[in-house]
C-alpha cells in the first residue's frame, strides 16, 4: 500500500512539475519575450510607416526653393528571409555580394524580428524594376518616402540640409525619431525641423506567404493618416540669390541683404557654396566629405559665422554715438594734415592731407584724422576716468546688434568681437589706459570682429534712422501665412533720429559725388548711400567690404558685401553691392556688359592672377601697421588708400 502511494505522489509530482514548466514557457512566450509574436504578426500583419511629406520652402514671392521627390527605402526582416538569388538581388538595386553579406548582417545583429533599413532611397527607376521581382525575396518589402530636391540647386547656406537621424537625436526627441528617419541638420531645415517634419502615418497591411499585401487590418480601421509638414514661406528673393551667387563665383566672401522695413533677409550668399542637391541621395557620404575636406570651406556659413574688422565702415557708428553723446555736431571741423598724432609718437596716417574736415566730409572721404580726434573726445575727454568711458562707449555701440548674436533663425550664429575694458586693462596691467592704447578702434580696427549679417543689420538702422527688426529668413509660416511676434518689434539703437542726416548726406557723397571713394559704384537713377572699407588682414591680402542702402528716402534695401584677399572696397565689394541693389529695386541692370562681366569673371580665389580693376578710382582701406611690441608710447602708423 505504502509503495502504491508513493508512485502515486510521484506521478503527480512529474506532472504538476511539467503543467509548471509549460505554464511558465507559455507565460514567457506570451507576457515577456515578444519574439514568437513578432514571427506571427510578420507573417501576416506588417506595420508599414506613411512618412509625411516634408514642408516645402518658397521664396518671398512664393517660387519654390525646396521641392520633394518619391524614393524607395528596401527594407528586411531577418526571420523571415528565404534562400533565393543574391547575386541578382545585388544586381537588381546595385550593390555587389560584399556590401549585401554587409547590409544583411548589420540589419540581424538590430533585430532578426523587427523591420529596419537594408538599402536608402532606390530611385523611381531602380523600384519599377525591383517591384516586379520582389514576391520572389522573402522578408524584403519596400517603403515610400520622399527627399529634397532643389530645383534651383540655389541658398544652400540658407536652406541646410536633411540627414539620418543620430542615437542622440533619438533620446533627445522622447521617442519621437527612431533609426532611419531624417532630421534637419543645417540651415533652415534644422532651425524649422518641428514644423517641416509633419507626423507620421501608420498602415496595417495583411500579407500572405509571398510576401503579397492582400488588403488593410480590418479594413484600416486602426489605420492613421500621415500630416505633411508646414510650408514655410521665406524672405529670399530667388532671383537676387542667383544673381549674388553669380557674382560671388571664385570669390570668397559673403552678401547680405536686408529689408530695412521688415527685417528680412533678401539674400543671404555664402562663397564658394555648393549644389544642396549633392546632400541628397545615396552619394550623399561622399559628397559630404568631399565638402568638408575642400580648403576653401564650401561648408562655412560665412555671412553668420565669418568675423572680419569692419574697417572704415565702423565710422559711420563712430560718428552716430559720439553725436549721440553730445561731444561733436554736424559743425565739428578737424584739419587733416595726413594723420592723427596721438600719445609721444603714436602717428594714424591718412591718404593724403584732407585739410579742413568736417562730419560729412569724414565720412565721404573717409579721414582716420577726424576719427582719432573724435575717439579721444569719447574716451580721454568724456567727463570721467577713460575706463568708464570707454564702458559707455562700448554699451552704446552694442546697440547697434555689435558683439553679440542677433539671434537669426539659422542655427550656429557667431557672436562677434566687440573688446571689453578688461581686455586692455589685463593687457596694460592698469586701468590707467586712455585712448591712445587703442586707438585702432576710432577706425575700426583692433580687436573688433563683425560678422557680415551684423554690417548689414547696421546698414538697416541707419536706413531707418534708428531702429532695426531682428533679421530673419522666414517670412511666413503655413497656409495661413502666420508671421511671429518677435520678427514686428522695434529694436532701438539709441541714437536719436536727428543725427543720421550728416552721416547719410556724407554716405551718399561716397557713392554719388565726385570725390566719393565709390563714385564708380553710382546707379543711375538711385541714390545709394553706402561706405567703402579696406579691411587689414594679418593672414593674407586686405579684404573688400562695402556696406549700403537704397534708395535714400523709403529704403528699400541694405546690403553688406565682403571679399576675402581682394584689395580695396571700392574696387569689388562696391560694384558687386551696387548690381545687387539695382537688380532688386529695378529688376535690371542698366550698366554696360563689360562693367557686369568683369565681376561675373572675375577670379580673386587664393592664388589666382587678378584682373586689373576697370577704371583708377579713389579707394578707402585702414592699414595698422602694430609693432610686435605694443606700448602706447611707440609709433603707430596706420594708413588709408
Amino acid at each position: 500500500m505504502n509503495s502504491f502511494f508513493a508512485r502515486k505522489f510521484v506521478i503527480q509530482g512529474i506532472f504538476i512539475v511539467v503543467a509548471l514548466i509549460l505554464l511558465t514557457r507559455i507565460f514567457y512566450i506570451q507576457v515577456i519575450s515578444d519574439k514568437y509574436l513578432l514571427s506571427a504578426n510578420n507573417n501576416v500583419l506588417r506595420k508599414i510607416l506613411i512618412y509625411p511629406a516634408r514642408g516645402i520652402i518658397l521664396d518671398r514671392n512664393e517660387k519654390i526653393l525646396v521641392q520633394n521627390e518619391p524614393v524607395y527605402d528596401l527594407m528586411v526582416i531577418p526571420r523571415e528571409v528565404k534562400p533565393f538569388d543574391t547575386l541578382q538581388f545585388c544586381k537588381l538595386i546595385g550593390i555587389d555580394k560584399e556590401g549585401f553579406d554587409k547590409r544583411f548582417k548589420k540589419a540581424k545583429n538590430y533585430s532578426p524580428y523587427k523591420a529596419s533599413i537594408f538599402e536608402k532611397q532606390l530611385s523611381a527607376q531602380t523600384f519599377a524594376t525591383f517591384q516586379e521581382r520582389l514576391f520572389e525575396f522573402t522578408g524584403f518589402f519596400v517603403q515610400n518616402r520622399t527627399v529634397r530636391r532643389y530645383p534651383d540647386s540655389t541658398a544652400a547656406a540658407f536652406l541646410g540640409y536633411i540627414g539620418e537621424v543620430s542615437e542622440k537625436a533619438i533620446e533627445k526627441s522622447n521617442g519621437f525619431y527612431r533609426q532611419g528617419d531624417y532630421i534637419g541638420i543645417s540651415g533652415v531645415e534644422k532651425s524649422y525641423e518641428e514644423l517641416l517634419r509633419g507626423q507620421r502615418g501608420v498602415q496595417n497591411l495583411m500579407v500572405d506567404a509571398l510576401n503579397r499585401p492582400k488588403g488593410h487590418f480590418a479594413d484600416g480601421k486602426y489605420d492613421t493618416l500621415a500630416v505633411s509638414g508646414e510650408r514655410l514661406i521665406s524672405s529670399m528673393d530667388k532671383d537676387l540669390q542667383k544673381f549674388g551667387e553669380q557674382l560671388m563665383n571664385n570669390k570668397i566672401g559673403s552678401i547680405v541683404a536686408i529689408e530695412p522695413s521688415t527685417g528680412e533677409i533678401l539674400s543671404l550668399v555664402s562663397s564658394p557654396g555648393y549644389d544642396p542637391n549633392l546632400m541628397v541621395g545615396r552619394q550623399r557620404g561622399n559628397n559630404y566629405m568631399k565638402l568638408l575636406n575642400d580648403p576653401t570651406k564650401p561648408m562655412f556659413i560665412r555671412p553668420i559665422q565669418a568675423e572680419y574688422p569692419p574697417g572704415s565702415i565702423f565710422k559711420v557708428i563712430n560718428a552716430l554715438v559720439a553725436q549721440q553723446l553730445g561731444l561733436i555736431s554736424p559743425q565739428t571741423t578737424y584739419y587733416c594734415p595726413g594723420g592723427y598724432r596721438y600719445g609721444k609718437r603714436g602717428f594714424m596716417g591718412c591718404t593724403h592731407v584732407h585739410g579742413s574736415v568736417d562730419l560729412s566730409k569724414s565720412i565721404a572721404e573717409s579721414c582716420n584724422t577726424y576719427y582719432g580726434y573724435t575717439y579721444s573726445l569719447m574716451i580721454d575727454r568724456a567727463g570721467m576716468r577713460p575706463v568708464n568711458a570707454f564702458n559707455r562707449w562700448r554699451g552704446a555701440v552694442a546697440k547697434f546688434g555689435v558683439g553679440d548674436r542677433l539671434n537669426i533663425d539659422l542655427p550656429n550664429e557667431r557672436k562677434g568681437l566687440l573688446p571689453t575694458s578688461d581686455l586692455y586693462t589685463k593687457r596694460w596691467g592698469s586701468d590707467k589706459w586712455r585712448s591712445s592704447f587703442n586707438i585702432s578702434l576710432s577706425i575700426g580696427q583692433g580687436e573688433l570682429g563683425i560678422t557680415p549679417l551684423q554690417m548689414a543689420n547696421v546698414m538697416a538702422i541707419v536706413a531707418n534712422r534708428g531702429y532695426y527688426f531682428k533679421p530673419h529668413l522666414i517670412q511666413a509660416i503655413g497656409e495661413k501665412k502666420v508671421i511671429k511676434a518677435e520678427y514686428t518689434k522695434r529694436n532701438d539703437a539709441g541714437i536719436d533720429p536727428k543725427y543720421f542726416d550728416v552721416v547719410i548726406q556724407g554716405m551718399s557723397e561716397v557713392v554719388n559725388s565726385p570725390s566719393g571713394t565709390a563714385i564708380y559704384s553710382r546707379i543711375d537713377g538711385i541714390e545709394m548711400c553706402g561706405k567703402t572699407g579696406t579691411v587689414q588682414n594679418p593672414h593674407g591680402a586686405d579684404h573688400s567690404v562695402f556696406v549700403a542702402f537704397a534708395p535714400r528716402d523709403n529704403p528699400k534695401i541694405a546690403i553688406a558685401v565682403v571679399v576675402e584677399n581682394a584689395g580695396f572696397g571700392s574696387t569689388w565689394s562696391a560694384p558687386i553691392a551696387s548690381l545687387m541693389v539695382e537688380k532688386y529695386i529695378t529688376r535690371n541692370i542698366s550698366r554696360p556688359k563689360a562693367y557686369v562681366d568683369r565681376l561675373l569673371d572675375a577670379n580673386l580665389l587664393p592664388g589666382s592672377v587678378k584682373p586689373k580693376p576697370a577704371n583708377k578710382q579713389k579707394t578707402d582701406t585702414n592699414k595698422v601697421k602694430t609693432p610686435v611690441k605694443l606700448v602706447p608710447a611707440t609709433t603707430t602708423q596706420v594708413s588709408t588708400e
